[in-house]
């Protein structure tokens, strides 16, 4: 076999290794239990129902738990073993238990004592606590605090302190710029150097996706811009949301009417429907005689509204309730586990 082959092959089988060595994963609660669990896109159960307080896995393969009884978190793999960490009292960043997060960049944010650092998937501590508030990680750098200096940090613990006259807040990257705001309540955009990318100029701002991010303009008209600041969109819309990858729609409103934008420009209203989700996955929510479907960037029910109930796309798949009882369906509507839960969450895809 020619060496050109050979190392094509060796490209296809290392890809295929890659692919078979994720898995996709989602939190259950079975019928009549009060416990969470974890099971696979089959609905078998990977990890038995026994949390009353548990999360979802990040990419890293760890997913946060919340021992109830004690006060304290862990972390768990895909086999339900715990993290052995060289930190056993520490707290994590949790907003009242409905957005906490686990590793990204493979660190985490945690609390010890009264200060914050980052421990990585080893269960070491990565950069020790020494900031008053954190962030978690995004694209390799973060934001935190420390006394009144707002910081850069990267994976490796290196600092950049961000000197902006009357500074007031940095919030967390996304596509390499984080929003700012100063003191006259202006808001802008610093990149990762820790420098000026888009003067602060706005009334909000909201986090870049798809390389637009929405800006308020101070005559309070909602847009779009790039990152160098300029109007690719401009402010017409009362509201508008993030962009979705797969999609490239948006999801504006203008007086009491939600509609849909592309990166264009190009508006979509979609009028066979009362109710406008976020696209996600390509689909987004909609609901017509009380019940719940997805319909396309062209308006149309690619699932028919069946549903009682139903989460977003992620990875492919979105939890859908029929009945009062809970199940995961793909892109054609089809049920992949059937809806037999009592509780089920978005699917994970993990390593």
């Amino acid at each position: 076999m020619k060496k050109k082959n050979l190392y094509s092959l060796a490209c296809l089988m290392i890809i295929g290794w890659h692919a078979f060595a994720q898995t996709l994963v989602t939190q259950v609660k079975p019928a009549d239990s009060k416990k969470w669990g974890y099971a696979n896109i089959k609905g078998e159960i990977i990890i038995e129902p026994q949390y009353e307080k548990c999360y979802e896995f990040s990419a890293d393969g760890y997913a946060p738990i919340y021992d109830t009884k004690a006060r304290q978190y862990y972390f768990i793999n895909t086999k339900g073993e715990k993290l052995a960490t060289e930190v056993k009292d520490f707290k994590l960043i949790d907003g009242l238990g409905f957005d906490l997060k686990g590793f990204d960049d493979g660190l985490v944010p945690i609390r010890q004592g009264e200060k914050w650092g980052y421990m990585n998937t080893s269960g070491k501590v990565s950069i020790p606590a020494k900031y008053d508030h954190v962030l978690g990680f995004n694209g390799g750098h973060t934001v935190v605090q420390k006394d009144d200096k707002f910081i850069i940090l990267n994976t490796r613990g290196e600092e950049t302190v961000v000197n902006i006259p009357g500074l007031q807040d940095v919030k967390g990257f996304a596509e390499g710029l984080a929003p700012y705001r100063t003191g006259d309540k202006k808001f802008g955009f610093i990149n990762e150097q820790g420098t000026v990318a888009i003067p602060a100029q706005f009334e909000s701002v909201g986090y870049f996706s798809g390389g637009l991010a929405w800006a308020k303009n101070m005559e309070k008209k909602v847009g779009y811009i790039n990152p160098a600041g300029e109007w690719v969109i401009k402010p017409q819309f009362d509201v508008a949301k993030e962009f979705d990858a797969k999609s490239g729609m948006a999801r504006v409103k203008t007086g009491d009417q939600w509609a849909y934008v592309s990166k264009t420009g190009n508006i979509v209203y979609v009028k066979d429907t009362n109710l406008w989700g976020d696209f996600s996955n390509g689909l987004a929510q909609g609901r017509k005689n009380d019940k719940v479907g997805f319909f396309n960037t062209k308006g149309e029910w690619v699932i028919a509204p069946k549903f009682d109930a139903t989460r977003d796309f992620k990875n492919g798949y979105a939890a859908a309730r029929q009945g009062d009882k809970w199940g995961m369906i793909d892109t054609k509507g089809d049920w992949v586990i059937q809806p037999s839960f009592d509780g089920i969450k978005d699917m994970e895809l993990v390593k």
